[in-house]
């Protein structure tokens, strides 16, 4: 049993096991950022049920209440700051909003991050935490791996750092799409990662999967990410990486090395 309070003072690991718990967005956003400042942006407005959809209740009863229960109105927060110093964008997804689906306004949301992050020179940093395509709204939905891939090329190609944070769980076509682009990959422990689910795909091949298939350890030692780190280190991680991608320089002062070669003549470099 733990207090909501110390929950909350640990960044919802649990203190006995460590155990990361899914961290709400906004917690995720104070997290990076230094000093918990950051400016959000206003993201752009969408249609919201462009397809009428509706199966056991309407897509917009649906959207209503989730909009309802988070406070946000759509899966994605934007904002933008400093980590470690270094101006970046941060694109977080909310997994309590219909489980982090992407649809068009997660879509519209990312690019919006892209642009921005192009246009401050910055670091974007994406953190997903999704399951994937937004059924209701259908072929749209899927557009929207296309549409954030072209973003995040366009961020790419100015020669920004794009990091990608893997929060739990990262599924379906978000990891089939901008989730596994980045420069560097960091998954949270335990996280659950891949594109089917692990039931789909035993059912599919008729075999057992591996102990661990599809968390973030098994896919480290698989070499389909780049590190796990605990979170109470993310942000000195992340702080550190973005250091090195945005000063190339040298560490220390280049000084002369002066000395004697093989051939016994006196020679200089840098060392």
């Amino acid at each position: 049993m733990n207090f909501h309070r110390d929950i909350e003072k640990t960044l919802y690991v649990c203190p006995h096991c460590g155990h990361h718990m899914r961290l709400p967005a906004k917690n995720r956003l104070d997290m990076l950022f230094d000093e918990a400042k950051y400016q959000r942006i206003e993201l752009p407005k969408t249609q919201p049920d462009p397809l009428k959809f509706r199966d056991t209740k309407r897509y917009v009863d649906r959207l209503k209440e989730s909009q309802a229960k988070t406070g946000e109105q759509d899966a994605l927060l934007v904002a933008h700051g400093r980590i470690g110093g270094v101006p970046a964008v941060a694109a977080v997804f909310d997994f309590e909003f219909m489980g982090g689906s992407m649809g068009m306004a997660v879509g519209d949301g990312l690019i919006a991050a892209a642009e921005l992050a192009v246009l401050q020179e910055a670091a974007l940093i994406v953190v997903p935490s999704s399951g994937g395509a937004r059924m209701q709204e259908g072929v749209l939905s899927l557009m929207q791996m296309a549409r954030t891939t072209v973003a995040v090329d366009k961020v790419k190609d100015k020669g920004l750092p794009y990091i990608v944070l893997l929060a739990d769980p990262t599924t379906g076509g978000v990891t089939a799409s901008f989730a596994m682009l980045g420069d560097v990959h960091i998954a949270e422990p335990g996280a659950v990662i891949g594109f089917a689910g692990a039931r789909v795909i035993e059912t599919t091949i008729r075999e057992k999967l591996p102990e661990g298939f599809q968390r973030a350890e098994y896919l480290l030692e698989h070499g389909m990410v780049d590190m796990v780190v605990p979170r109470a280190q993310l942000k000195e991680t992340i702080a550190r990486i973005l250091g090195i991608l945005r000063h190339r320089g040298p560490a220390g002062a280049v000084l002369p090395l002066t000395g004697h070669g093989p051939s016994g003549e006196a020679g200089s470099g840098a060392g």
